[in-house]
């Protein structure tokens, strides 16, 4: 019984328990090595990743002059946000109302009214005759 008493504690983490996944008791691996490539070719690539950076915070910049201008031009125009969430509302629902599949729904939910109303009617109109028989 001697292991018993030893415990966990002298188990080997490397050795994965019954069941365990061998990734998730390693961990994550770490990156792989760069690969090899003279110092000249590094300051190329250490250049070229710094021009991209700074086009990309330049064109950020550009974005949000951009977003501004929007803005002021929609608010000159009295263009408010409520007013285009009415216009998508509205557009949407002629876009749905126009659909091939909403026309046939609404057909289809026409005749069944009128099937419907038919069969009510007459069934209404044979209670009457039972009641007048019955009198």
């Amino acid at each position: 019984m001697e292991d018993a008493e030893k415990g966990p504690q002298e188990q080997p983490d490397s050795i994965p328990e019954v069941g365990e996944d061998a990734v998730t008791s390693v961990g994550p691996s770490p990156p792989p090595p760069p690969p090899a490539m003279t110092e000249e070719e590094r300051q190329e690539l250490q250049e070229e990743l710094a021009k991209v950076e700074d086009e990309i915070q330049t064109l950020t910049q550009v974005l949000a002059a951009k977003e501004k201008q929007l803005a002021d031009i929609k608010r000159k125009l009295g263009i408010t946000p409520l007013n285009e969430l009415k216009q998508n509302i509205t557009k949407t629902w002629q876009e749905v109302t126009t659909s091939t599949a909403y026309r046939r729904t609404s057909e289809t939910l026409s005749q069944a009214s009128l099937k419907a109303t038919a069969a009510f009617s007459n069934m209404g109109s044979a209670i009457s005759r039972k009641l007048e028989d019955v009198r």
